[in-house]
């Protein structure tokens, strides 16, 4: 099969920050798509692409003999980097999972995620935590993207592990307010960001405005906080753009 595979909007962006010349291993990988493009686009000369579940892994086979490329990728069942070994892959790609999720990949194994070059995350929720995660964990985050695809929010980044040393300095932004939405994207003043940033407005006003009809129990006190403090951040951060 000689043409090219198509992906989709967000994942094309994921395969994007991938540096040229690197060798991948493609954490959850599902049915195979982005592995086989890297091949296919020159990107990386060997794809080692690894999943939890078999029914996707065996799927992902199938499409690798498709297009022809059993030579350059090889199919691996794993659960996170268990089945990985240390020098076998340049960038860890993980994309498509939640922000706890890609949080335990990264902790379970660490002498194996500071292995690598670079890690091309893309994790859907829980974006302030697991930005937060990096930051504590010493991670340097390296550069940003994030695409609407289907009216949903997917932010992506590259991220150089703790042994790679730290990144360019983000200035003019606070901790909370990058932890929140992503020092370059900020900085970049990404346009799809602004559009993230007036969802997230409306959906923590509406949020806020059911909590203020409840019993203010404690526990409702503080979400309660916590959801006016990110209010004023992102209010804040809308105001930069203009």
């Amino acid at each position: 099969m000689s043409r090219q595979v198509e992906l989709s909007k967000r994942m094309q962006a994921v395969a994007d920050m991938v540096t040229v010349g690197n060798r991948v291993c493609d954490v959850g990988c599902d049915h195979g798509y982005v592995s086989i493009y890297l091949v296919q686009a020159g990107i990386s000369p060997r794809v080692l692409a690894m999943d939890v579940n078999k029914g996707p892994l065996k799927r992902a086979e199938e499409h690798v003999k498709a297009y022809e490329k059993e030579a350059y990728i090889e199919l691996r069942l794993s659960d996170g980097l268990c089945a990985y070994k240390k020098g076998e892959a340049d960038s860890l790609l993980c994309a498509g999972m939640g922000g706890r999720l890609l949080m335990k990949i990264l902790e379970r194994e660490p002498d194996k995620t500071e292995s690598f070059r670079e890690l091309i995350l893309q994790p859907q929720s829980e974006l302030k935590l697991f930005r937060k995660f990096l930051r504590e964990k010493g991670y340097s985050i390296l550069a940003e993207n994030m695409i609407l695809e289907d009216g949903k929010f997917y932010p992506m980044m590259k991220v150089s592990p703790k042994s790679m040393g730290t990144g360019t300095e983000i200035q003019d932004e606070d901790t909370e307010s990058m932890d929140l939405l992503g020092p370059y994207l900020l900085q970049n003043q990404n346009p799809v960001l602004l559009a993230y940033i007036r969802q997230e407005i409306q959906v923590k006003e509406g949020i806020l405005e059911g909590l203020k009809k409840q019993e203010q129990k404690e526990k409702l006190l503080l979400r309660r906080q916590e959801i006016e403090k990110e209010l004023v951040l992102l209010k804040n951060a809308v105001q930069k753009w203009y």
